[in-house]
């Protein structure tokens, strides 16, 4: 495991900052940005929806003035949004000297690695997969998926289960038939700083439940009732960790104690996942102790 310096980071390559929630990527490509110049990347699936800033701990407005940030906010509440979506949008950036930070192992791998050229997804095969998905639930949908899909896809995530659904559907080929076929990445893996953070349990579940209270404190709970009249699961904004269980207490079905417990669990939960995925696909990347970090 390293430990590391800002100064013992190269200032003339773009930088990769991944990890899982809540282990102070955010604050590192923050640092990283005042230091040596750049402009923070998000690589989080759900920092990009306009109507969540608080619930998924994106950078505050105070945070993104002190540097350069770029596609935070920017996706309507209804639009589905993917991985080939915000690919196509980093490479609209033309960013100076990117400082790529997030969580979903998917956009890194796409940047690193390249991404198939899947054609669109026709409107009424994603309003099928969405009426299937409130009727029946994402699994029914990953049971009907191909086992070489099914091998190495997070099932416990409706909205990737649904996007390899729809490819499936509209295609007649697995979304890893599509991949397989994979152009050559925007930015290759040796013409950047990868770095993954890795921390202990215990003090990942610490720093997890502290900043959900703090969300809480923060209103998190008005971001919520502000899409309550619009609510609907199936959305891929809807995935936000906490946001169904805050939309639960909001209805009645349960205070608002059990919400944030729940809310906990379910990130802690994420967390584990995301440490299994980093641990199995960046091997080429330089592991850190996240309680190394100045301000952990």
């Amino acid at each position: 495991m390293t430990l590391i310096s800002l100064d013992d980071i190269p200032s003339d390559r773009p930088i990769l900052i991944a990890g899982p929630t809540a282990s102070g990527k955010s604050a590192l490509a923050l640092a990283l940005a005042e230091r040596q110049g750049g402009t923070v990347v998000n690589a989080d699936a759900m920092q990009v929806f306009a109507d969540w800033r608080v619930l998924t701990a994106r950078p505050s407005a105070e945070e993104e003035a002190r540097a350069a940030h770029a596609l935070y906010g920017h996706v309507a509440w209804r639009t589905a949004y993917s991985t080939g979506d915000w690919l196509r949008d980093y490479a609209a950036l033309r960013a100076r000297r990117p400082i790529v930070t997030g969580g979903t192992g998917l956009l890194f791998r796409a940047l690193t690695e390249g991404l198939a050229d899947i054609p669109p997804t026709p409107p009424e095969v994603r309003a099928e997969a969405v009426r299937r998905m409130e009727a029946e639930g994402h699994a029914a949908l990953a049971s009907e998926l191909s086992a070489d899909v099914r091998r190495d896809l997070d099932l416990a995530n409706p909205a990737r289960v649904a996007r390899a659904w729809e490819v499936q559907r509209a295609t007649g080929r697995s979304i890893r038939a599509w991949q397989a076929e994979t152009p050559p990445p925007l930015l290759p893996l040796d013409r950047a700083v990868p770095i993954v953070l890795e921390a202990d349990r215990d003090w990942l579940a610490e720093r997890i439940a502290r900043r959900f209270d703090f969300m809480l404190d923060g209103g998190a709970l008005d971001e919520v009732r502000a899409v309550l009249p619009r609510w609907n699961p199936a959305l891929n904004a809807a995935q936000a960790i906490g946001a169904p269980d805050l939309v639960a207490h909001l209805r009645g079905e349960i205070d608002l104690a059990t919400a944030r417990d729940r809310a906990v669990a379910a990130t802690r939960q994420y967390a584990k996942r995301q440490r299994t995925w980093f641990r199995r696909r960046m091997g080429g990347w330089t592991a850190v102790r996240a309680e190394s970090l100045p301000g952990s």
